[in-house]
């Protein structure tokens, strides 16, 4: 029986990670659908080199800090409870991965591509993972302070706050030092609107993570005995919650129906085990209006051009929902409770300034060192072929 456990378990945990890296693919298509049609090469390129460069980086060094287990021991050793230690860092890694592929959104069509590799080698082995220790495994003791100052510890079930904050907010820096994409914005005031390149393919991203999002929230069980339906249901609920809203704030606009299931699922994984599926449904939808609103102030009105609007998309609404979960987790609202409103507060502010601060130190050293961003030339040429020398469509066969 206990082999027969172990297996199922990995069974279990190998099925979300597989999930979970499906949902790469959605990030790419997500961004080759909004960027413009000279970028969409560098966004599929980006995103599948991040995840390899992510894997190097959390097997050697990130997966050690966050949870101080190695796999440098002899493959018999590995092989026990069916290798289940080694699904469980695939399926952490798919996590993890997550940081890199949202700020490409962030950042696209105008940032250097080998200083972008070298960010997410420092991001995934170093800063993602000291929060996630923190969040997930006990570390310096902010947990058990938090549990004997206010009765609970701060519970995250499927990372609002420990990936999609940590990565929102991340970007934000980045963004920043990046500046915007030349004629964005005019010295009079004018806006240049970039709209998406393919509406198809950008609901084809969206639907691909909106479906892999089940694996990330309920496969982060991690063994299949502690399974739960509600996990599943209040995803749903609050992916609807998100789409109504953002569709009838935004108007109908394609951009913002498909990013609104986005929304309301970012807010929904920390309190997804705990919330009752209507306090769910009330979450997602604040999450869709989070990012309609806060997408057209950063674009329109503070003139950031964070390109696919991951700051709002995943800070805000994976803040919300660090935030959410201590309020529609109370048994007051239905929730399961063994949550308190005071450690999300406090741990979510903490998830933003570790995020901030290491978006800022690393970006801001390869700024200084190696340049962040193409020069004029190249970013109106395009990411395509200035850095990978061919463009989504070529229109002629090469003469060689």
């Amino acid at each position: 029986m206990e082999a027969y456990q172990n297996g199922s378990n990995v069974l279990f945990i190998l099925l979300g990670a597989i999930m979970v890296l499906a949902m790469h693919a959605g990030f790419a298509f997500l961004e080759v659908g909004t960027v413009r049609k000279k970028n969409q090469v560098n966004a599929l390129v980006k995103i599948l080199t991040d995840f390899g460069v992510s894997t190097i980086a959390y097997f050697f060094i990130g997966y050690s800090i966050a949870y101080g287990v190695n796999f440098f021991s002899g493959v018999d050793t590995l092989l026990a409870k069916n290798g289940y230690e080694l699904t469980k860092f695939f399926f952490l890694l798919t996590f993890a991965a997550a940081i890199p592929a949202i700020i490409s959104g962030g950042i696209a069509e105008r940032a250097k591509f080998n200083p972008q590799l070298m960010a997410t080698f420092l991001i995934v082995g170093f800063i993602y993972p000291f929060f996630e220790g923190i969040a997930w495994n006990q570390h310096f003791g902010v947990q058990s302070w938090l549990k004997a100052t206010y009765g609970e510890e701060f519970h995250d079930f499927a990372g609002s706050v420990v990936v999609h904050a940590m990565g929102g907010w991340i970007a934000l820096p980045a963004v920043l030092l990046l500046g915007a994409r030349y004629g964005r914005y005019s010295k009079d005031g004018r806006i240049s609107a970039h709209p998406p390149s393919s509406i198809p393919f950008l609901a084809l991203g969206a639907w691909i993570l909106t479906v892999g999002w089940f694996g990330f929230n309920v496969m982060s069980a991690q063994t299949l005995d502690k399974i739960s339906g509600l996990v599943a249901l209040n995803s749903l609920m609050a992916m609807v919650g998100g789409t109504l809203v953002a569709l009838v704030l935004g108007k109908n606009d394609p951009g913002f129906v498909h990013n609104g299931p986005l929304a309301g699922l970012v807010a929904v994984c920390a309190g997804s085990d705990l919330m009752h599926p209507i306090g769910a449904l009330v979450v997602g939808g604040v999450a869709g209006a989070l990012f309609v609103v806060m997408f057209t102030l950063t674009q329109n009105r503070w003139k950031i051009d964070d390109v696919l609007g991951v700051w709002p998309l995943h800070g805000l609404c994976g803040a919300w929902g660090g935030i959410a979960a201590g309020i529609f987790g109370s048994t007051a609202l239905g929730g399961a409770g063994g949550i308190a409103f005071m450690p999300q507060l406090i741990m979510t502010l903490m998830a933003v300034a570790i995020a901030l601060a290491g978006g800022a130190l690393v970006y801001g050293v390869l700024k200084m060192t190696l340049g962040l961003r193409l020069d004029q030339e190249e970013e109106y040429e395009g990411a395509d072929l200035s850095i990978h020398r061919i463009t989504a469509t070529p229109e002629r066969e090469p003469s060689w």
